[in-house]
């Protein structure tokens, strides 16, 4: 029905204050159903008689506008009266507002627009719809100002005034009903304190890093202003601190009514755990007028976990958070600062995890269609979707551009749905061919402009890319992606006979280029990444790295007779780093499973539970209740990295732990048996857990494996549900298979 709605516009510019479109209707037969139907370009609230219309915040959310817009729709029925006034405040949002971190202002569109229908259905069969057009009401609002990076200003003061009657707005895009999960306001958090710091800054901390804003409660006197700025952390000496939120000024300005006033925002989010209040009526601060509240996608909680170690459950506690924060309606870098943006590398590198956590079958088939639709003819996939970078930024990286084969080939393994395979094979296909005419050796992807081990220890102090050759990795993932190809291929019944060839040759290639008497070369040529990167001039070029060898060991471009020697190799450079990684985006993710898969679990131990930087728990230790970006964002001696590349809420880290659930615990998905239809069931215990309890509710029911210690005995409980089949194996290298049922075992 909105489809016959027209698309509107304000006949005045609205710049950045929020301008609301209204339309009044009567009804004089009984109603039987009522119906909204709206979207926006930019961000939308709808009110039908001064009451809020539904659950969810920020729509329609972010998509790939040149290409589609989703709609919302709404029942309304128990809202309508006889007399209706039905109005629809309009932002400018990620669609025409500032957005990416080169000051790209109207991106995709250089106004709002909104189309809305109302849908009557009477009792006795009649049907009438109203829609947007020219003549609904434009009036000016009290939110003067909303930005999603730069937060609102809302002056109860303000007057309301008619502008003038909507005029017709020229919108490219296709309506696309709903497709992801709803955006919706979740857990409230009060303050845990309201303090001063010793620069005299007044203070509320609410405990918990997060994505979403603040409410606040007051009655002050008319005109009196209130101004927030928000913080994820304070600085060495205990001081407000947000220079690592760029050009995002993430500040809400209120102006009382002075009534009893209720303020949040509605047109912008921010990540914070701290806010100043930096103006304020009052000099008595009441902790319980403020309550912070998360936002993010209503996706429903799958995976639990738990075990005796005070310092991996607050890991986890951050993971989730991490993940809840960058999960807002499509998988961001970081929720602060200028930039929030639909990382590919991010979101490839951390959705093992974020899978287990919870049901995202939904959220990465809308993610995933933009990722389709800005594919580009090439097959080449941008590092950022929806775009929102300019060239040269937009740019094509090995391990970014392979979210086109890695989120679509685990996406069928959580949930087996072999049709939403079907649908993403084609964008598979396109971007293996990509790779294939990338490089200027037939068969490798050399001298591309990859963003590398983004963030690895091993390239330096200061240096955005790690020391691994970014050839070498780009043709490992050249490898890797196509054996996705091919298995999802497979399971679809194409034939597969060319990309097979295509996989034998990169990966003989790949052996051939980069290694030598089965360990990969030391010194790679390679090309210097751009200055912006802060490379140094001996990094992007090794391959004897932990990185190098945990991608040869993962993605089995190693000889069995090889893994051996490759295994003992790395962890000799663990060992010679004192005992910690040196792995940064690329590596992380990989690097536990390099050392479990080939025997060396005790060393993946060593590594979680290692506490000084680089390392899970440094961050835990220095008091972070979400993941960081960088391994040591807040130094030894309380000074920062970076203010430019330094946020306290980046999941990308959080990768671990798929490790965690998947030895530690011992609970995997197997790839034959899609939708953990069959499971490998193989924990791996370690006193310094304690225990650990983990369970997934999946698409075949709930899957439970609990670990314990009782003096020098392990003991292990397990729960499949019905029609789950599970290949056990224990510690001591006991195996059986069990069908659905409760079973315990001791070692």
């Amino acid at each position: 029905m909105i489809r016959t709605a027209k698309w509107i516009t304000s006949p005045r510019d609205a710049e950045q204050a929020v301008y609301t479109y209204s339309k009044n209707f009567s009804i004089s037969k009984d109603i039987a159903r009522a119906t909204l139907y709206a979207s926006a370009i930019g961000v939308y609230t709808p009110y039908i008689n001064e009451k809020r219309i539904g659950r969810g915040v920020l729509a329609p959310g972010w998509t790939s506008y040149q290409n589609r817009v989703q709609y919302q729709t709404y029942d309304i029925t128990e809202l309508i009266g006889k007399d209706n006034c039905l109005e629809i405040g309009v932002g400018q949002g990620w669609a025409v507002g500032y957005i990416g971190y080169l000051g790209t202002n109207h991106f995709s569109a250089d106004h709002v627009s909104l189309i809305a229908s109302v849908e009557l259905e009477y009792k006795n069969g009649d049907r009438e719809l109203i829609v947007t057009d020219e003549s609904w009401s434009v009036y000016t609002s009290r939110v003067t100002f909303a930005e999603i990076y730069h937060g609102e200003t809302v002056d109860m003061t303000a007057p309301v005034e008619f502008v003038g009657h909507a005029k017709p707005s020229e919108v490219n895009t296709s309506l696309v009903e709903q497709m992801g999960e709803w955006v919706t306001e979740q857990e409230r958090l009060s303050p845990i304190s309201v303090f001063t710091t010793p620069k005299g800054e007044r203070i509320v901390d609410f405990g918990q890093n997060l994505t979403g804003y603040v409410e606040l409660k007051i009655k002050a006197p008319r005109g009196s202003r209130i101004v927030i700025r928000h913080a994820e952390v304070l600085d060495k000496n205990g001081n407000f601190y947000n220079e690592n939120y760029r050009t995002a000024r993430n500040e809400m300005t209120y102006v009382c009514s002075g009534g009893e006033d209720i303020f949040k925002p509605q047109y912008s989010f921010q990540g914070f755990r701290y806010i100043k209040l930096c103006e304020y009526p009052s000099d008595q601060i009441n902790k319980d007028c403020f309550c912070a509240i998360s936002v993010h996608s209503d996706m429903k909680r799958t995976g639990y976990f738990t075990c005796g170690n005070d310092k991996i459950n607050q890991l986890y506690h951050n993971i989730l958070w991490g993940q809840k924060g960058n999960y807002l309606d499509v998988p961001t870098d970081c929720p602060q600062r200028d930039e929030r943006l639909g990382w590919t590398g991010d979101a490839q590198v951390f959705f093992r995890a974020g899978a287990i956590n919870y049901d995202v079958e939904k959220f990465f088939q809308k993610w995933l269609g933009d990722v389709a639709l800005e594919q580009r003819a090439d097959g080449s996939v941008i590092g950022v979707v929806p775009a929102a970078l300019k060239v040269p930024r937009n740019r094509v990286s090995a391990g970014w551009g392979d979210v086109a084969c890695i989120i679509p080939w685990g996406l069928y393994v959580n949930y087996g749905n072999k049709e939403l395979l079907r649908e993403h094979f084609p964008m598979m296909k396109k971007w293996v061919d990509y790779m294939h005419s990338a490089g200027r050796e037939e068969f490798l992807w050399l001298d591309g402009n990859h963003y590398g081990d983004w963030l690895a220890i091993d390239g330096g102090e200061d240096s955005y890319v790690g020391a691994t050759s970014t050839d070498m990795i780009a043709s490992a993932y050249f490898a890797y992606s196509t054996s996705l190809l091919v298995k999802a291929g497979e399971v679809l019944g194409e034939d597969m006979t060319e990309y097979r060839e295509l996989y034998r040759k990169v990966r003989g290639a790949f052996r051939e280029y980069f290694m030598e008497g089965g360990m990969p070369k030391q010194d790679i040529p390679f090309t210097l990444p751009p200055p912006s990167f802060h490379a140094q001039e001996d990094s992007c070029g090794h391959g004897i790295t932990q990185t190098g060898i945990s991608l040869i060991l993962h993605f089995g471009l190693c000889e069995e007779s090889e893994r051996e020697t490759l295994a003992n190799k790395l962890v000799e450079l663990i060992k010679q780093y004192g005992m910690r990684m040196s792995t940064g985006f690329i590596g992380t993710p990989y690097i536990m499973h390099a050392l479990s898969d080939n025997g060396y679990t005790d060393v993946a131990y060593e590594l979680l539970f290692q506490e000084k930087s680089p390392s899970w728990l440094y961050s835990v230790c220095h008091g972070a209740t979400t993941m960081w970006e960088h391994w040591n964002s807040i130094k030894e001696d309380g000074s920062f990295w970076s203010t430019d590349m330094n946020s306290f809420n980046h999941y990308a880290y959080g990768a671990v732990f798929d490790w965690i659930f998947g030895v530690a615990c011992g609970i995997k998905a197997c790839e034959y048996g899609p939708a953990y239809k069959f499971v490998s069931i193989s924990p791996h215990p370690d006193k310094r857990l304690g225990f650990a309890n983990a369970s997934i509710d999946t698409r075949n029911g709930s899957i439970r494996v609990n670990w314990y210690y009782k003096e020098d005995k392990v003991y292990y409980e397990i729960y499949l549900p019905k029609g789950v089949t599970a290949n056990l194996t224990l510690p001591s290298g006991y195996k059986q298979t069990l069908d659905g049922g409760n079973y315990f075992f001791t070692e």
